[in-house]
């Protein structure tokens, strides 16, 4: 669970809806000043128990250098609403939400739209390329903080608990009840008081059915790292130094795997949106200068400061 470090809105944030063809989606628009032409625009899919609130942090530099970047809260997360059904959550349909999205952000021909998923996220990006390889809307795809499959195993345990648990205790009781883990009560310890209660509100928020199945697809992801080397789209795999959901290493196999680019952010654990922000924007933005977005602007990364 990400956790951003501030609520604030960055500079031409605009918090609306996104309307699609498959309903409607909170998001926020972040544009690039006026002065800064479009070079393009990025598509934030956040992860388990996230929101769109957890790529605040990168929102500002990706736009600074050109970018239009925009963080959607999935179906059933936070802001936007959802059936108090689980097939309304299974990954095809998610996957077509993302699609749905694409098309809604309205580009024009040829401007490129690049796809960012973020730990259980990334998996549905994964699959709404998949599911588009051979009329794929995207210039790239990025898999932040996520793996060739399921979570490993000590990760598995706590999913596990949260899946067999929710229906029993409900969402208040096992937020209590989740917050007692040392993990959990060394993040609040650190926790700014108002982004303590808003990660409280955004899992109240959530709808049930979609946290256990989208739980369940994180203790039962398969590996579909041979279909996506097959897709011909730019890939980049960006992680921190650590991370408690996927091993480092596992992404290093899988970036491999997929002949993608590869980035670690020093510092960083499961979340450098928001633990690195600066360090993962250069990151973003070098590898879509490099497959050629933005050309001709070489001193787009100078403009992106290093840690804040």
């Amino acid at each position: 669970m990400s956790r951003p470090p501030s609520l604030v809105l960055p500079p031409r944030t605009r918090a609306g809806l996104l309307k699609t063809d498959r309903g409607t989606f909170a998001a926020l628009d972040c544009t690039p000043p006026a002065d800064i032409p479009h070079v393009g625009t990025v598509l934030l899919v956040p992860g388990f128990i996230g929101s769109k609130e957890d790529f605040l942090p990168l929102l500002q530099p990706l736009s600074e250098v050109g970018y239009r970047a925009v963080a959607v809260d999935g179906r059933g997360q936070h802001e936007t609403p959802g059936p108090a059904d689980e097939q309304a959550y299974a990954q095809h349909e998610l996957a077509a939400d993302v699609h749905a999205q694409t098309t809604a952000l309205g580009e024009e021909p040829g401007a490129p739209v690049h796809l960012l998923g973020h730990s259980m996220g990334a998996l549905t990006s994964r699959r709404a390329v998949l599911a588009a390889a051979d009329t794929c809307p995207w210039a790239s795809l990025t898999l932040m903080g996520s793996g060739p499959a399921a979570v490993q195993p000590e990760q598995q345990k706590r999913v596990r608990l949260l899946v067999e648990w929710l229906p029993t205790l409900g969402k208040e009781v096992l937020w209590q009840e989740m917050q007692k883990s040392p993990r959990s009560e060394q993040a609040a310890a650190e926790t700014p008081a108002d982004i303590a209660e808003f990660l409280h509100r955004r899992w109240l928020n959530t709808v049930p059915e979609q946290l256990t199945t989208t739980g369940r697809q994180l203790l039962t992801e398969p590996d579909r790292v041979a279909e996506l080397a097959a897709v011909p789209i730019p890939k980049l795999v960006l992680s921190g130094s650590s991370d408690y959901a996927w091993p480092v290493p596992w992404q290093d196999g899988m970036a491999a795997r997929l002949a993608a680019s590869r980035a670690v952010i020093e510092g960083a654990d499961h979340s450098p949106n928001v633990e690195r922000p600066f360090e993962t924007a250069r990151a973003l933005i070098a590898f879509w200068e490099r497959i050629g977005a933005g050309k001709g602007r070489p001193e787009k990364l100078s403009r992106v400061p290093v840690g804040g």
